[in-house]
């Protein structure tokens, strides 16, 4: 392993077996099927994720057959991993981009394409989560949803959130707790909800 992002509060070491891994990294199941239902309520094609890790969410994320996931990991070893999960359920409309997201979005968002949703779960840092909103917000839908995953996951992402809420493109934000989604859908009016879920 080579952690791009904040380091890891498991592990000393970067040599990590898949199952220490799936067991210390993996969103849980509740979440990862809450993003796949707002894929399918908001009729999300164009979608990103940062941090593919093994890419279980990647594939909840993926369901809706006219969706394609463009999902970023900085990981070779990990990314490696995704793939063969992606190949092994025959998933057809992700295309996995490695190397470091502070290089490789950047690229990546050269094309006018509109993005309908993100899942920004990587660099788990202050600075570089700013970054990567800044970047990706130039190209948001006019509804397009970002969600941020560990919001409060330490004092820095808890000031990353506490700023991308009151965002000016920003007209709706929840706090979930283990993520925060922010709406750009002018008809909500800057409201702001915290909720457990």
């Amino acid at each position: 392993m080579n952690d791009l992002g904040a380091p890891s509060r498991h592990f000393k070491s970067n040599n990590r077996k898949i199952a220490e891994i799936a067991a210390t990294s993996l969103t849980p199941e509740k979440f990862c099927r809450l993003y796949g239902r707002m894929i399918h309520y908001f009729n999300s094609k164009n979608i990103v994720e940062l941090g593919t890790s093994l890419g279980l969410t990647t594939l909840y994320l993926a369901q809706s057959t006219s969706a394609k996931v463009n999902t970023f990991e900085g990981n070779a070893a990990v990314a490696d991993i995704a793939l063969t999960n992606f190949e092994s359920t025959e998933a057809k409309n992700i295309k996995i981009i490695e190397g470091n997201i502070d290089e490789t979005l950047p690229d990546f968002l050269q094309t006018p394409q509109k993005i309908d949703f993100v899942l920004m779960d990587a660099n788990h840092r202050y600075q570089p989560t700013l970054n990567y909103f800044e970047w990706l917000s130039k190209r948001m839908a006019d509804k397009g949803v970002i969600l941020i995953d560990d919001i409060h996951h330490s004092p820095e992402m808890e000031r990353a959130w506490q700023k991308l809420k009151s965002n000016e493109l920003v007209y709706g934000s929840m706090d979930l707790f283990r993520c925060g989604i922010l709406f750009f859908d002018p008809a909500l009016n800057k409201q702001h909800f915290i909720c457990q879920l």
